[in-house]
Order: structure tokens, then sequence, then C-alpha cells
């Protein structure tokens, strides 16, 4: 079959899970940023007791696999009572994944401020919550954002998994697609055409201009 027969022919089933897969990622990667952010300052809180509940969570959800996470959310979960629908399991593990990543790049961005800067908020007075929020916060987003721009990515890729619990996004419908014309070639290259686009025209630009506007923010070019 003609590439572009095929197209018309599936191109349906293939919008149709592109737009899951954009929910997908898009609940995930706000899962992620408050996971990560959470856990982050959990890890230099003074109190050894938030710090053991943050260290538990970010090393289980970095030391184990995503699609091990996502079956134990799916089909161990209902054994202890907890029944969560497919397309929420989806998100949320793989959020919470990498927010377990990421948490660890929130903690090394806030570190790498200058110590001035904590000196000079101290020495205004200022509350720790007011000093993180509008003093050693902003600072960190700007070193955070680079390597940010590679989570967003990996979360969109991680996406694909969800699959296996039959979210119905664009990696399920390219199975699908798949197992009812044999054509592999045409199914998974479009696919793998989708996911680049995703990356390279989406969240790669997007997260290069919030990197700009953060760096204008503080005074950086």
């Amino acid at each position: 079959m003609p590439y572009l027969d095929f197209l018309m022919t599936y191109s349906s089933r293939f919008i149709d899970g592109t737009l899951i897969t954009l929910g997908q990622f898009g609940l995930a990667a706000l899962v992620a940023i408050v996971a990560a952010l959470v856990s982050g300052l959990m890890k230099m809180a003074p109190s050894k007791t938030v710090r053991a509940v943050a260290i538990i969570y970010i090393e289980i959800f970095r030391g184990t696999s995503l699609l091990v996470q996502l079956y134990w959310f799916y089909f161990v979960l209902p054994l202890f009572g907890f029944t969560l629908e497919k397309f929420t399991v989806g998100f949320l593990t793989v959020g919470l994944c990498y927010g377990a990543y990421g948490a660890e790049l929130v903690r090394g961005a806030i570190q790498s401020v200058p110590r001035g800067q904590w000196e000079a908020a101290l020495a205004l007075n200022m509350s720790p919550a007011k000093r993180m929020q509008r003093i050693i916060l902003p600072q960190a987003l700007v070193a955070i954002l680079p390597p940010w721009g590679n989570l967003m990515i990996e979360i969109l890729k991680g996406t694909a998994l969800v699959a296996l619990i039959s979210v119905t996004d664009l990696m399920f419908e390219t199975r699908q697609v798949n197992n009812n014309t044999y054509l592999s070639a045409q199914a998974f290259g479009t696919a793998l055409i989708i996911y680049y686009i995703f990356a390279r025209f989406m969240v790669t630009p997007v997260m290069r201009w919030l990197e700009r506007v953060m760096a204008r923010k503080i005074g950086r070019t």
C-alpha cells in the first residue's frame, strides 16, 4: 500500500492516539513538576523525617522500572482497595517517576545559587518562605530549565509505555494498526515522525523560550 493511501486510511486513528498522548504528556509533566519541586525542597528540609520521606520517594521511583511501576499501580493497587482509571494511572505514574529525577535537578539548582544571595536575603530579615519565593527560586529556575527540557522530552517518550495498560494513546493505536495491516514500516514510521515533531518543534522551543524569559527576569542575557 502506498504511504499516502496508508495515511488517508488510518489518519483518524493516529490523530485520536496523538490527542491522548498530548493529554498524557501535559498531565504527566504537571505531576512531575509538582512532585519534583515538593520533594526537592523536602530533601533540603531541616527535619530528618521530612528528608527521609523525600528520599524514600526518590529512591523508589528512580530505582525501579517505569514499566513495573505502571503494572503495580494498575494491577496491584486494586488488590489493596485502590482502583484508578487507566488514563489516570498512566499520567500519574509517568509523572511521579520522572518527578523523582526532577527532584535532584531542583535540589542541585537551588544549591547552585550563590551563598551571598542567601545571606543578603537573611540580612533583609525575610522569612524562609519569602526568601525561597523571591530570591532563591527565580535564580534556581534559570539553572534548572536547560536540564529540565531534556526531562520533558523523556516524559514525552515515557508516555509510550502507557499503551501497555491499554491507554489508547499514539503507541496503542500504532500497534493496533500494525496488527491489522502488518505494515510495520508505515505504522511505526508514522509514530516516530509524530513523536519527533512533538519533541523538536513543541517541547524544545517552549523550554528555550522559558529559559530566555527567566533569564531576562533576573537580569541575565
